[in-house]
């Protein structure tokens, strides 16, 4: 895990063309070998690697969510910055992925980023819909009441007020579904309407060059077994026992972020001894293997649409 690296001077001014940074984006599914090739890159073009990946970007289960181990000679930025209870979203990432970009740039390091996320990196590259600011009351009543109703009730009860979004909201994601929800009681209109306007633009004086690793699926899913294994020898048990601790003492939510990561449930399960540890490990690969199978399928069909600014 590494620190942020400094920031340099705000300039009111655009950068001029001969000012234009360069960074390189390495996307693709889970367990591809990103961090891998962004280490070739690193050295090669005297790199900092900066994370897209939104589970990465938190402390406490590094070994589940896959960080790259420190490295002395390359440096590595946002990963491991945050407390599992702290929120992260696509537009405060990318602030802060812009300043860290900037950072290396102005240190002479080539920016390197490189993750899975894809929301992340199309918002990195695109900007976002001007989604009005939604008060922050609004929100707490909402998670309120989705904690009341419980997450399945409340999936329902959200695609009834909104129609659109049958289909396109995952039923486990509540922080999603809280999000929605909280967009159209603010502003009495669909999140879908506020997504289908222009959208803010690329980063001023940045421009991307894009690498996409995809291997053959029969090897990413041979890739995904192996790790997930790999993860257990390292460690990720005892680190998802000390995690669940944590949450039943009350000192991380039992739906923080981080609880969403690949495997952390049938290990939570067995770690609680609700699951014996060949089902866990069995139900965790299987869990990676079909995520890797969704972003490599996302990846194919939207990164190639992101026009890289000039």
């Amino acid at each position: 895990m590494s620190e942020p690296g400094p920031t340099p001077p705000n300039s009111p001014n655009p950068p001029n063309q001969q000012d234009t940074i360069t960074a390189t984006i390495i996307a693709g599914p889970t367990a591809g070998g990103k961090s891998a090739r962004a280490l070739d890159v690193a050295r090669a073009r005297n790199g900092v690697v900066i994370n897209a990946d939104s589970l990465q970007i938190y402390r406490d289960l590094p070994i589940l969510t896959a960080q790259p181990s420190p490295m002395p000679d390359i440096p590595h930025r946002l990963y491991g910055i945050l407390n599992p209870n702290d929120p992260m979203d696509a537009m405060r990432w990318r602030d802060l992925a812009i300043t860290e970009i900037r950072a290396a740039a102005a240190q002479n390091h080539h920016p390197i980023i490189v993750g899975g996320t894809g929301f992340y990196l199309k918002t990195l590259m695109e900007g976002l819909s001007p989604i009005p600011q939604i008060p922050e009351f609004i929100r707490l009543m909402i998670e309120d009441l989705k904690d009341r109703m419980g997450d399945e009730v409340f999936y329902k009860f959200v695609i009834t007020a909104d129609p659109t979004l049958e289909g396109r909201m995952d039923p486990k994601n509540s922080r999603r579904l809280v999000r929605a929800y909280e967009v159209m009681a603010a502003t009495g209109l669909s999140i879908t309407h506020w997504q289908s306007l222009p959208k803010s633009g690329p980063p001023q004086g940045i421009r991307f060059e894009i690498e996409l690793i995809m291997p053959e699926r029969a090897e990413l899913y041979h890739r995904c077994n192996i790790r997930f294994e790999e993860m257990i020898k390292q460690g990720a048990i005892e680190e998802v026992e000390q995690f669940d601790t944590k949450i039943l003492q009350g000192e991380i939510a039992v739906d923080a972020p981080l609880t969403h990561a690949l495997g952390f449930q049938p290990l939570q399960s067995h770690v609680r001894g609700e699951m014996d540890l060949e089902t866990a490990i069995t139900l965790a690969q299987n869990e990676t293997r079909h995520y890797a199978k969704r972003q490599a399928t996302w990846f194919r069909h939207q990164l190639p649409l992101c026009d890289p600014p000039v």
